[in-house]
């Protein structure tokens, strides 16, 4: 949150540009003096000034990046890249035109990786409410319920075993699977095998997802980065559904990262391959790769962020 605050002293008025945010559980404060009697608005004064704030805002935020995520300037170009992200959009007051066409872009790639080959220019119409002449009608209801679990996300998700139903149910309500049957209710009830890597055994997804659940609410303060890989790894090792384990598991990796105000992070469906590679290292407890990754398609997405931002 940031304002214009103005101070009387000695018949003066002093403007004084003033920016709160919460990081890691606790609140900072950063307070800049703009001039006398100025009628400057904030988003001028942002616009004018992005980069100053931004730098003052990571000079806080620094000091506590852990080192596991420490390759090179990845992590640096990430964190100010979402910082000038969110105050480009304060200034320019476009934040929910980005945030939708960010959306287009997720549900997109989310899907494609899972295999739909719903044309962009399709998608673009079911976002606008229009009738989709794409032939694969199981692909337009997957992208319309994308939009409605995002929806569901954003709003009403809490971390909770019957909100990842919820939201499973959401994302897979009348969806038919390879085999041509309809996706089943609830937690898988039969074994899988991914990359030649066992998940978690049907009978304890339940208690796995109770433990992770645990732990993110134990762990929710820590650096939301990390958390929100870490939390993904798990997610996806557990394997709690039938199928839609990599588009809710991308959702809720999601969920995290925006409740500590970083922009949707998307993973491209043309890394694909290397998503599923850094995955399978994650599972072997070989997370090196696999955060260099998540973070090099995290800063693809502020790259692509930006680029819409700054139209």
């Amino acid at each position: 949150m940031s304002y214009i605050e103005r101070k009387e002293k000695n018949g003066e008025i002093y403007a004084y540009f003033v920016k709160k945010f919460s990081f890691m559980g606790k609140q900072y404060k950063i307070n800049n003096y703009i001039g006398k009697a100025l009628l400057v608005s904030k988003e001028e004064h942002l616009q004018k000034n992005l980069e100053k704030i931004t730098n003052q805002e990571f000079e806080i935020k620094k000091a506590f990046f852990p080192k596991e995520l420490a390759y090179g300037t990845l992590l640096e170009k990430i964190e100010k890249g979402a910082i000038y992200l969110n105050n480009l959009m304060e200034a320019k007051q476009n934040r929910s035109i980005v945030e939708k066409q960010m959306l287009k872009e997720f549900v997109y790639n989310s899907n494609n990786i899972e295999g739909s080959k719903l044309p962009k220019k399709e998608l673009e119409k079911i976002f606008e409410n229009k009738k989709s002449s794409h032939a694969n009608k199981n692909e337009i209801l997957e992208a319309e319920n994308s939009i409605k679990a995002f929806k569901y996300l954003k709003e009403d998700f809490y971390f909770s075993l019957p909100q990842i139903k919820k939201l499973y149910k959401t994302l897979t309500a009348e969806l038919v699977m390879e085999t041509g049957d309809y996706y089943p209710k609830g937690f898988r009830k039969t074994e899988i095998i991914v990359g030649n890597e066992e998940t978690t055994k049907s009978e304890c997804i339940k208690e796995e997802l109770k433990n992770l659940l645990k732990w993110h609410k134990k762990n929710k303060k820590n650096y939301a980065l990390k958390l929100a890989f870490d939390f993904h790894s798990q997610y996806e090792t557990i394997h709690p559904f039938r199928d839609a384990n990599g588009r809710t598991g991308r959702l809720i990796m999601n969920k995290i990262l925006l409740q500590n105000n970083y922009p949707l992070m998307l993973v491209f469906k043309e890394n694909k391959q290397a998503y599923f590679n850094a995955i399978k290292k994650a599972r072997e407890n070989k997370n090196r790769q696999y955060y260099q990754f998540m973070l090099e398609q995290q800063l693809k997405s502020y790259q692509l962020t930006k680029k819409i931002a700054e139209q």
